[in-house]
């Protein structure tokens, strides 16, 4: 039994409608393309759905401003073009006049261009739009000086805790291994120099050689000390 006459009536539940209208569109399009394959046709086909959605099918090779322009070149009489090129040419006026305008109002703010006709409600404006402007950017200079002074200050503390820590850890050998001394480059006399964060601390390591001196009856124990530096 074949299926029965459906009724071309509007579908009331809009989820049966919604996958009517795809089912259909598919098909209508599948047509197509089996006409466009099989006939050798140019087919555009452009549809809209309740909600605005575009779908559109044209043949492989085609496009839709060809079809336009075919399509206008068959009639003859109808130009489709006419009004869209009319709407952007009054677009490019009202363009020309907005960057007429602020070119101009560049020059005021570099102090060019004061011979125009600038009544004195206009200077006015004009030196309070200044005066607004600067105090912004001075907000924002000050702003960015404050963030680097910031940044650089957290940076000090962290080099200033990393050099403590290496201070410790150097006293911290001297302890445990006395033949490390501490020396200080501004106060070469003394065995220990409290730094004080400083970073001219060095660390000595202290080699006790033997030598046998033979001239002139010398002990032949004599030590040197053989200061390196670890």
């Amino acid at each position: 039994m074949g299926r029965g006459k459906i009724e071309i009536k509007l579908i009331e539940n809009p989820t049966n409608r919604q996958v009517t209208y795809s089912k259909r569109r598919n098909g209508i399009f599948k047509k197509a393309h089996e006409l466009s394959v099989l006939c050798d046709s140019k087919v555009s086909l452009i549809m809209f759905s309740k909600n605005n959605k575009m779908h559109e099918y044209i043949s492989p090779g085609f496009t839709t401003k060809k079809v336009l322009d075919q399509y206008q070149k068959t009639l003859g009489d109808i130009d489709l073009w006419h009004s869209h090129y009319e709407k952007m040419l009054e677009n490019l006026k009202k363009l020309k006049d907005i960057n007429h305008k602020l070119r101009r109002q560049i020059r005021h703010r570099i102090g060019e261009g004061m011979d125009d006709d600038l009544n004195f409600q206009q200077l006015r404006s004009l030196e309070e739009d200044m005066v607004s402007s600067i105090g912004k950017i001075r907000e924002r200079k000050f702003h960015v000086i404050k963030t680097r002074t910031d940044t650089c200050r957290k940076k000090v503390r962290s080099l200033e805790q990393m050099n403590g820590n290496l201070l410790l850890e150097l006293k911290e050998k001297c302890v445990i291994h006395p033949q490390f001394l501490l020396h200080d480059e501004g106060d070469p006399e003394s065995a220990v120099a409290q730094a004080n964060g400083a970073s001219n601390l060095y660390a000595f390591c202290q080699h006790h050689t033997h030598l046998n001196l033979q001239h002139h009856g010398d002990d032949p124990g004599f030590k040197i000390d053989d200061l390196r530096l670890a």
